[in-house]
Formats: structure tokens, C-alpha cells, sequence
């Protein structure tokens, strides 16, 4: 009975991200996933004092005032008898490297596209994280209420571009103020929608037939001809939707809508439950498999974050579930420590909102109070210790000195630079003079990693710039041969990290010294 219950509370998992280029509406689909899920009953945005906008994914005091997603949110909600955990990932570049991590958390991605704009810089490389692991990938081509590129254009891009096959389910009627619905490739029915004002309620919806009158009535003749020929052409011409080859990442369903005005929404949930793999077995570094439905319960902690709630003023270890099930109370292995926690605090996410888990299941992403107790890549376990591939982190690109304003802040200083360093988006180093550097792949990090030094710690801060442009891992028999030219500094963990000024610099050095070992990656 135990083994069965397993399989049943697995099987109605669906863990996912959303990821897209800025801009493409990734948060808004967000935010209409959970309307049409059941989670609100109120959606759009809703607008507070100076019309900044609020939505639930985005949490974050700088995400309201600045209206952009810069740290992934996760969000468990139910629809039709499954549990969907839904990680909401930051769309600005800058925070690929979050991104990239949790895309390690999910089973399937919704890669959201606008619909006037296509595939995008961003988008391309969140893609390329997708196919590295081989992940599943929903294609939703959104904004088709606003003036749209032509779908076998779209279509020809995403092959052409991305290299994969691309099978719309839908064919989109119109785009811009001609839009009128889409079209079921499969059931081969129409769906007709009216709008809501500012997408804010469940937008009504009618079925009918390709040559209902009402449809023809509801298009002019030129674009209902063009709409016919399309269908007729997509039918024809395209290869058909093979589940095999989407759940190995070759193959992406398309399908065509409107986050903002509801279009589409829901039918991309039901597509959910039907196409989208329930947690699947993950292969270790050693060649085991461990499947979800094993009795033995093991975890990883993917992204830590601070000051998720102002009230609680915590940290939380965000923990993917791998295999199992999890009880609040019980006792795992935290290989890393070499001792055993007892998980007594244990979170669902609603955004910011937070509630007690009492049981969870392999698939389910949950939170844990962390008193500094883990880190990002720590694995939990009531078995044997299972050796999962090791999350990334990446040499930074852009430094700055950071340099505490304010004597009388100084321990709420080193509070905040401790707790935010954790998260892992901006990389903390000591250069031994007790003003710390910091590095970052882009710098809007410098400027979210400020901001909430100052808004959640109080201590005030400036940046000052660097020479630096790159940095590489050594190890410490190697320092000896670095020039008093080459800035040695030690990361959060005490390893040696080499500061260059130039990237000539550093290929001269690997030139004259082959033999030493400069890595992107930190040691293990």
C-alpha cells in the first residue's frame, strides 16, 4: 500500500519553469497560470501607489518599484487533481546563473515567446541550459492580441534558431486587434474568446466548428480565407507531435495566445496534465538511478534567499525533493556536515505567502528555515549519500569594491554581506584589506545586491569600480608563480581566486605557465 501511495502522489506531480527573453510576459503567463489554476481569483496587474505594479511571483521590494523579475519564486498551487510547482525564473540576463540552477530543480520548461519579436538573445541561452539537460520544453508564443509575425515564420525561427522541431497544437486566428482565438489542431475545434477587462477574470470562451457561421461572422472574409489556408497548409506540411521525441528534449509543442487578455491560458494547463512528464528517475554521477517512487527520501537544496518575508526576517533553503516522501519532524543525513538535522520548519511557497508542510512528495519544492546551515548544492537523504551532478557556479565577469558608509552599520554590514552572499548570485571576495570585493556576471546584480543592503539591512553602502575583467580559480600550491601584478584573493570559502586585469593578462600568464590549472568552476 505504501509503494502504491508513492506512485499515486508522484504521478500527479508537475514540477516546471517559466523562462523567457525581458519583456515577453513571462510573469504575467505566471500570474494567469495560478488565476486559471484555481490559486487567485483576481489577476492583472495590480497597480499601488506611483502605478507600480505587484504581482505574486514578484516579491521583492526592487521587483515592485522596478516592475522586472530578478530572483526565481516558487509557487505550488492545484489544478484538476494535480500539484503543480511552478518556479517563476528571472528574465534579465544578468541572473542567468539563478536561472540556470533551478532550471536543475524542474522537470519541463514553458519557454513563453512574444509573438512580435520571436527568439530573442536571452531566450537562446536559456534554451541551451534546457537542451543541456535534456529538459522538456513547452513553446508558448505570446502577445498574439498585439501585431504578430507571421506563425510559420515563428515556427521556421524556433527550428532554425533553437534546432529543435517545433509542432503547433494551435493555430492562432489573426494577431493584434484581429485576433479572435485559435484553432485545436487535434480536436479540430475553434475556441472563440471574449475579452475581460485588463485579463483580470476568467475570460469566457466558446467552442465551435471551423465553418461555424458565428466564426465567419466574427473574422472578414480575406482573414478567415488566409486563417483556412494556414490550417489546411499546418495539417499538411508539418510533422506530428510525437511524445517520445518532446519528453527527450527534440521536440517542443507550440502553442499561440494572449497572457494578458487570458487567450490561450488554460488550454496550455489542460496540455499540462496531458503531455508534461510527472518526476522522472535522475541519473547519478556514479552511474545509479534513483527513481522518484524509491522509499528512501533524498533532496538538494537549489537557491537560498533572504528576507523573503520582512515579519520572519529568516533564511530559506529552497529543497527539491528527488525521491520519496517527506514528513515535517522527521531526520535526514546532511552529507556535507557529516551529521544528521531534523527538519522541524519545513514551507510551501505562494510567492511570498508561506505555509507548514506536514507531507511532501518527490517533485514538490519546499522551504526550509536555514540558520546557516546549508548551502546551495547540499544534498539531504535518509539512505546513502546520492551523488547528483554538482549545481554551478561561474567566474564572475564584472568586480567592484564595496565599501560600508556608515561605522555605525558595520555588523548589520557584515549581516547583510554574509546572508545575501549565500544566495549565490554575487560573489563575495576578501582581498585581505577588509574592504571585500564583489563579482557578478552583470551589473544589474551590483545594483539589486546594494539595494538590499540598504533596504533590508540598513546599512548604507557604495560601489567603486575595479580594474579587474576576470578571475579564475587556482589552487594553492600554485600562488607562488602569480606576479605582485595579480591581485590574490580568497572566495567565501577560503579558496585562492586570481583577479586579472585584462583577459590579454591572464592568456599571457597561461602561455608562460601551461602546467597551472586556471578554472571557472571552484573546487568541490
Amino acid at each position: 500500500m505504501a509503494e502504491e501511495k508513492i506512485e499515486k502522489e508522484v504521478a500527479r506531480r508537475r514540477s516546471f519553469a517559466i523562462i523567457a527573453h525581458p519583456d515577453a510576459g513571462k510573469t504575467t503567463l505566471t500570474e494567469k497560470l495560478l488565476l486559471y489554476g484555481g490559486a487567485i481569483h483576481l489577476a492583472g496587474h495590480v497597480r499601488a501607489k506611483k502605478d507600480r505594479k505587484s504581482t505574486r511571483s514578484d516579491w521583492m521590494t526592487m521587483e515592485q518599484e522596478r516592475g522586472i523579475s530578478v530572483s526565481t519564486t516558487s509557487l505550488q498551487f492545484e489544478y484538476n487533481a494535480h500539484i503543480l510547482n511552478l518556479l517563476d525564473t528571472p528574465g534579465h540576463e544578468d541572473f542567468s546563473e539563478d536561472t540556470y540552477r533551478t532550471l536543475m530543480a524542474v522537470d519541463f520548461a514553458v519557454m513563453t515567446l512574444d509573438g512580435g519579436k520571436g527568439v530573442e538573445p536571452q531566450t537562446i541561452k536559456l534554451f541551451q541550459i534546457c537542451r543541456e539537460r535534456n529538459i522538456p520544453i513547452f513553446t508558448f508564443i505570446n502577445k498574439m492580441d498585439m501585431p504578430a509575425r507571421s506563425p510559420f515564420e515563428l515556427l521556421d525561427e524556433v527550428e532554425k534558431v533553437l534546432g529543435i522541431t517545433a509542432v503547433p497544437m494551435v493555430w492562432p486566428m489573426g494577431s493584434g486587434r484581429d485576433f479572435r482565438g485559435y484553432y485545436d489542431l487535434n480536436a479540430k475545434k475553434v475556441s472563440l474568446f471574449e475579452k475581460t477587462t485588463g485579463g483580470a477574470f476568467r475570460a469566457p470562451e466558446k467552442v465551435s466548428g471551423l465553418d461555424d457561421p458565428e466564426l465567419i461572422s466574427a473574422m472578414d472574409e480575406q482573414l478567415y480565407a488566409t486563417f483556412k489556408e494556414e490550417v489546411q497548409i499546418s495539417q499538411e506540411a508539418i510533422l506530428p507531435f510525437s511524445i517520445e521525441e518532446f519528453k527527450r528534449g527534440a521536440m517542443t509543442p507550440v502553442y499561440f495566445g494572449s497572457a494578458i487578455t487570458n487567450f490561450g491560458v488554460q488550454f496550455l494547463l489542460d496540455e499540462f496534465i496531458r503531455l508534461a512528464p510527472s518526476p522522472s528517475p535522475v541519473l547519478t554521477d556514479d552511474g545509479n538511478v534513483i527513481a522518484p517512487t524509491d522509499s528512501a527520501f533524498t533532496a538538494f537544496v537549489f537557491k537560498l534567499q533572504a528576507n523573503m518575508n520582512r515579519q520572519h526576517r529568516d533564511r530559506v533553503a529552497f529543497v527539491r525533493i528527488v525521491s520519496g516522501k517527506f514528513e515535517r519532524g522527521m531526520t535526514v543525513k546532511v552529507p556535507r556536515l557529516n551529521k544528521e538535522v531534523k527538519l522541524t520548519s519545513p514551507v510551501a511557497f505562494f510567492g511570498q505567502e508561506r505555509n507548514t508542510v506536514d507531507i511532501a512528495w518527490a517533485g514538490d519544492i519546499i522551504g526550509l528555515i536555514n540558520p546557516g546551515t546549508y548551502r546551495i548544492g547540499d544534498v539531504l537523504c535518509t539512505g546513502d549519500e546520492p551523488k547528483f551532478n554538482p549545481l554551478p557556479k561561474f567566474a564572475p565577469d564584472i568586480f567592484a569594491k564595496l565599501v560600508s558608509t556608515d561605522t555605525s552599520k558595520l555588523k548589520q554590514f557584515r549581516k547583510g554581506l554574509t546572508e545575501l552572499s549565500e544566495e549565490g548570485v554575487v560573489q563575495v571576495f576578501n582581498p585581505g584589506d577588509q574592504t571585500p570585493i564583489l563579482g557578478a556576471v552583470g551589473q544589474l546584480q551590483f545594483e539589486v545586491f546594494k539595494f538590499r543592503l540598504e533596504d533590508e539591512y540598513g546599512a548604507k553602502v557604495r560601489l567603486e569600480s575595479t580594474p579587474f575583467e576576470c578571475s579564475r580559480w587556482v589552487k594553492e600550491q600554485d600562488l607562488e608563480k602569480f606576479s605582485r601584478f595579480d591581485s590574490v584573493v580568497r572566495d567565501e570559502r577560503g579558496n585562492p581566486v586570481i583577479l586579472f586585469e585584462s583577459q590579454y593578462r591572464m592568456q599571457n600568464f597561461m602561455n608562460q605557465h601551461p602546467e597551472v590549472l586556471l578554472s571557472i568552476h571552484p573546487p568541490l
